[in-house]
């Protein structure tokens, strides 16, 4: 019977790729490959936000996160994160919004110049293509998995290129809106399938499994150690995870290409903010549903350890449920929404990477307006460019050892800080010029380097003392502290500039440059 849950796989790759090229239409210049020349509905952007954000190891591992005892610690994280978008949606919105922007890093270029919007690109591309490329090849770990239950033995090396090649079709010819549609459809089918297990299990353990799950402590919410140590490495800590993560979100949200680029493709300013704070609402009810699979999984398999259930880790726990727990073909359905969650992350930073080397990159090569022609061309040659780089990069993990799901995380802790703390530098510190914030930035993610390979606080654990590094939370804060202080200084030892070119305040300055860039 396994044949026909992979039926139903291949059908779900043909038809995402079909009804993204479907629903995309064709585009005619590079601000709607971009940004869908700002057309697309809010709810549709919320939902690929939130799309985007979510990868594989997200939706298998929250679920075996609270089954061993971390209990509803992800959705205390995500409040802190709704309270991060909120700042975004009020301080940096309006700001690319008003100016007309296709990337988010035209705002540095407009309140600087072009050499730190440069500079902010080129960090953004490569910050991404390896934090999507180790993504890519751990997204491969569990897939595999699955598809040898189905008979299908394929290496990692296959699955990574396939799943490459399917979505960079849809990316390619579609641009954004396939992007958008196809995150919004593949949010509904791994959240559904959330919704699913939950309704198949609270059948299954009834009300006393709630009951044991809560004296278990499989449903605790919030972390209150507040022991130093313990708030400085434990992302669950709750002020790690209410301020960590609320600044943390400020740079993932505002001042991350990936995630700006679906907010500049909403119709309007209040439609942008809207999207982005209901992103927070809807990755907050995720984590939620995903607890609450982890949660009833404990009272399902009675509190059994993962060795018990002949499990190599707690990530093969939700996959082990759907494929002897859920019946052939809902199986199947479940499978493909986590091939659906890759998918969703891999085409949203393709296209925000092509975007941001043709909008930030590109044209500042230029000393007048390309065509639209020839920057749809781009547009599309660097998409696939983005698409076979991080698929060999992604394939030259396939050989290594170690837990290739940390290395993602640490990768933003290098380049948040200085990013998100250059943006505000712009905000807050008028008198600082590019310069000023070049040296800052530099300086900053030199330190951070320092910071996260090096930075150790020793933690008692199990009767022994453990060096553990910083939780990833806090990271982004001293980047911005850094930035926010090297700059400062540095604007003492120069008169103020006259003219800052906030598009906040000039909206012509910033449209018109927004223009040129997309060559209008």
């Amino acid at each position: 019977m396994r044949q026909l849950d992979l039926v139903v796989v291949v059908v779900y790759l043909v038809a995402i790729a079909v009804i993204g090229l479907r629903l995309a239409g064709r585009q005619k210049t590079a601000k709607d490959y971009f940004v869908g020349e700002g057309g697309m509905p809010w709810w549709t952007v919320s939902f690929s936000v939130v799309a985007t954000e979510t990868s594989v190891l997200t939706v298998i591992s929250v679920p075996g996160g609270a089954y061993s005892g971390q209990g509803f610690g992800n959705v205390e994280l995500a409040l802190g994160y709704v309270i991060g978008r909120v700042v975004v949606a009020t301080v940096l919105i309006p700001l690319y919004k008003r100016g007309g922007f296709v990337s988010a890093y035209q705002y540095l270029g407009n309140r600087f110049g072009l050499k730190l919007q440069g500079l902010a690109s080129v960090t953004f591309v490569f910050t991404r293509l390896l934090a999507e490329g180790v993504r890519l090849f751990a997204s491969a770990i569990p897939i595999k998995l699955l598809l040898d239950e189905f008979g299908v033995h394929a290496g990692y090396r296959v699955i990574i290129v396939v799943l490459t090649l399917i979505t960079v079709v849809y990316t390619y010819l579609g641009g954004i809106k396939a992007v958008i549609w196809t995150d919004a459809i593949q949010m509904g089918l791994y959240l559904g399938g959330a919704l699913l297990a939950i309704a198949v299990l609270s059948g299954h353990v009834g009300g006393d499994g709630f009951q044991r799950a809560l004296d278990a402590g499989r449903l605790q919410l919030f972390d209150t150690d507040f022991s130093l140590a313990h708030v400085l490495t434990s992302p669950f800590a709750l002020p790690t995870a209410i301020i960590g993560g609320a600044i943390f979100a400020m740079a993932s949200h505002g001042s991350d290409q990936l995630i700006v680029q679906r907010v500049l493709a909403t119709r309007s300013l209040r439609d942008g903010q809207k999207a982005m704070i209901a992103s927070g609402v809807f990755v907050t009810l995720q984590f939620a549903a995903f607890s609450l699979v982890g949660a009833l999984l404990w009272s399902y398999n009675q509190g059994k350890s993962f060795q018990q259930l002949g499990l190599s880790s707690s990530d093969n726990l939700y996959p082990n449920f759907i494929l002897h727990g859920l019946p052939v073909v809902i199986s199947g359905l479940l499978v493909a929404g986590i091939l659906g969650a890759a998918m969703g992350s891999l085409s949203s930073a393709l296209n925000s990477m092509s975007n941001s080397t043709v909008a930030d990159i590109v044209h500042s090569f230029f000393r007048t307006a390309p065509s639209e022609e020839f920057l749809l061309r781009l547009a599309r040659l660097m998409t696939l460019v983005w698409a076979v780089l991080m698929a060999v990069f992604a394939c030259a993990f396939s050989s290594s050892t170690g837990n290739v799901y940390l290395t993602g995380l640490t990768i933003a802790g290098y380049t948040y800080g200085a990013l998100l703390g250059a943006f505000l530098l712009g905000r807050i510190i008028r008198r600082a010029n590019e310069t000023d914030a070049i040296i800052a930035f530099l300086v900053t993610v030199g330190v951070m380097t320092y910071i996260v390979r090096d930075v150790k606080i020793d933690v008692g654990a199990a009767g022994a003392t453990v060096p553990t590094a910083l939780a990833a939370q806090w990271l982004v804060p001293i980047g911005v502290v850094i930035t926010l202080l090297v700059g400062g200084v540095a604007s003492l030892f120069h008169r103020a500039p006259e003219h800052t070119g906030l598009p906040a305040e000039d909206g012509g300055s910033g449209a018109d440059h927004a223009a040129a860039t997309a060559g209008r």
